[in-house]
């Protein structure tokens, strides 16, 4: 598990992004094969605005349920107090009450320069989202399954989330980040290495077998 402590109060953002699977919701009824969990997904993050680092995502449904695990997650993954701030979606305000508590400093940034004070005592300079949203736009950017008008969708669930768990691995370790001149990681205090894509397949290697031969194979006899 990682674990943010390079600052005494990060300011960490959060923000969900949609995509989809096999098909978008509005077809999904038209298709008899589509599997159960075709249709819309929602890759959820938390991004610390000053190392950039993706502290935790969750990718599922767009629910209440779905946001108070996130952010349950999200507070096991930090040393200390930390100050929040979400766009207007209404899930946010309940999820965060009960992930952090009704103390904590969080707030929502509700664009056009309209900001909400919902708990605590957030600092009025870090309530923003804009850092989470360029996120997304990079996401969009590195991974052609988040192109709003693509075939490169991905057919199956697991598919898409294992793509997200290899992108936010390299983005967090592996990626010079432009604005703090490092990797997220090392920016956050978590890594001292600049880690390559070979190092992505280590771990994969290490974390799955190497597979056998697949289905039934008779043995070839020579005349």
């Amino acid at each position: 598990m990682m674990c943010i402590s390079a600052m005494l109060r990060p300011s960490i953002q959060c923000d969900e992004i949609w995509s989809y699977v096999y098909a978008k919701a509005k077809q999904v009824a038209k298709m008899p094969t589509a599997p159960s969990d075709a249709g819309s997904i929602w890759t959820w993050t938390a991004l610390d605005a000053d190392s950039k680092l993706i502290i935790a995502y969750l990718v599922g449904g767009r629910s209440l349920t779905y946001a108070t695990t996130f952010l349950r997650d999200l507070n096991g993954r930090l040393a200390g107090p930390c100050q929040l701030t979400t766009d207007g979606y209404a899930a946010y305000a309940e999820a965060i009450s009960d992930a952090f508590g009704r103390g904590v400093d969080y707030a929502q940034d509700l664009g056009f320069g309209d900001t909400l004070v919902v708990s605590g005592n957030p600092d009025p300079n870090h309530i923003s989202t804009a850092y989470v949203e360029r996120q997304n736009l990079t996401m969009r950017m590195c991974m052609r399954r988040f192109t709003r008008k693509t075939n490169a969708f991905s057919k199956k669930a697991a598919n898409h989330v294992a793509m997200i768990c290899l992108y936010f691995l390299y983005y967090n370790f592996c990626r010079i980040h432009q604005s703090v001149r490092m990797t997220p990681a090392m920016a956050a205090g978590i890594d001292l290495v600049l880690h390559d894509v070979d190092w992505i397949v280590e771990l994969v290697e290490q974390a799955f077998p190497e597979p056998g031969p697949r289905g039934r194979y008779k043995k070839r006899i020579s005349n």
